[in-house]
């Protein structure tokens, strides 16, 4: 059969045309994803503009509070030993040269810790121990400026000292009243830990008032799992709203690190005591002149006490304050103006809180009988251990 040239290229297409589509249907079979279409990319999700307070997050309280924390920087002249001038001596040398070579220091010690800022005219609050051997002085403050500062004053009963910058226009931290806190409050400290730099640490408030720890005369600690360590000295305990509720002052430790029990000095305590450093130079406390012990359960059995609280008065200081006012050793005091004694670290706090030539009321228990006692409050002299 003789088919014409058009006919034949039809033909032509059609063959072809229907071998493609049986090729086609053929992988369709064997292959059934061979005609899917693919994405090369994986799509995600992203949020086109960040909330201004995730939830779980503390940004905001650090971001407010950071600013007003500094690193400081101390550092004292070398120690000479006072051997030195006999160094050039041969004969020393010979029988003591072991022993003194190294004894002269060409190098000056150096130690850091961290402040809080306490107002814009530059007074920074920290810790006495952070300053109190230093010759040098020197506050990084959170922009990158190196200032150097002076002390103002110190009150080591309570490890606090005041220093100051010269200048001005600093961001200052917000107080909040420590009285506040409740144990599990979560509260972050920031610091320079290590000399590391700026950092901040989340943990709560394990418990409150802690006291009878031997690290300072007057205490009432706030007590912290948040990690503080050495360089923290001085820095801020904050809340979730960024204020300072405490003044991170030392840590439980074996080895030199954070093991979750670290101490603040309650913000409140710590305001009292700066504003007696700024405006005094120096903290003026409450003294009535009697040496104080706990009450233990056998105490309070033997003087037929219904409940283990008060501080037993052991000893009164002749011409002091207590013994003008007929108080006896062996009297137990069980509250100072209203404010119940737990025992004698608290009873050393209520009367330090008391101003000097001021009378106030004390009720104590004295064979099996209750009775208020007006006593002058003295002035505190410089402390030598315990006593009130």
């Amino acid at each position: 059969m003789n088919l014409s040239l058009p006919k034949k290229l039809w033909l032509t297409f059609a063959q072809a045309t229907t071998a493609c589509l049986g090729l086609l249907f053929v992988l369709h079979i064997f292959y059934p994803d061979f005609l899917d279409k693919k994405e090369s990319i994986v799509v995600i999700k992203q949020v086109t503009s960040p909330t201004s307070s995730a939830s779980g997050s503390y940004r905001v309280a650090a971001k407010k509070a950071m600013p007003a924390i500094v690193n400081i920087f101390t550092s004292n002249k070398p120690t000479v030993s006072p051997y030195q001038k006999y160094w050039d001596d041969p004969i020393f040398r010979h029988f003591f040269g072991e022993q003194f070579d190294n004894t002269p220091s060409s190098q000056p010690e150096s130690s850091l810790g961290s402040g809080v800022i306490v107002s814009e005219q530059g007074f920074v609050l920290t810790n006495n121990h952070v300053i109190a051997a230093a010759d040098q002085i020197e506050v990084a403050l959170s922009d990158g400026r190196k200032l150097s500062a002076k002390i103002v004053g110190t009150d080591p009963d309570t490890d606090l000292a005041v220093i100051k910058v010269e200048t001005e226009h600093l961001p200052a931290i917000s107080f909040s009243s420590s009285d506040q806190l409740n144990v599990g409050d979560v509260v972050l400290a920031i610091g320079n830990p290590f000399g590391v730099g700026q950092t901040v640490t989340q943990g709560i408030v394990s418990a409150l008032g802690r006291n009878h720890l031997g690290i300072n005369i007057f205490e009432n600690f706030i007590q912290t799992d948040a990690s503080i360590n050495p360089g923290n000295s001085g820095g801020a305990l904050i809340d979730v709203n960024g204020d300072l509720v405490g003044i991170n002052s030392a840590i439980y430790s074996r080895d030199g690190g954070s093991m979750g029990i670290g101490f603040a000095i309650p913000a409140t305590l710590a305001r009292q005591v700066m504003e007696q450093i700024i405006s005094q130079g120096a903290v003026t406390r409450g003294w009535i002149g009697i040496e104080a012990q706990d009450i233990t359960p056998e105490l309070a059995e033997s003087f037929k006490l219904g409940h283990v609280r008060g501080a037993l008065i052991a000893g009164v200081l002749r011409g002091g304050p207590a013994h003008n006012a007929g108080i006896l050793p062996g009297d137990i005091l069980l509250s100072i103006e209203g404010k119940t004694v737990a025992d004698s670290s608290s009873m050393l706090n209520l009367i330090a809180a008391l101003k000097p030539n001021q009378p106030a009321t004390l009720q104590i228990a004295r064979t099996k009988k209750v009775i208020n006692i007006m006593v002058t409050i003295g002035k505190r002299p410089q402390p030598i251990n315990n006593n009130d």
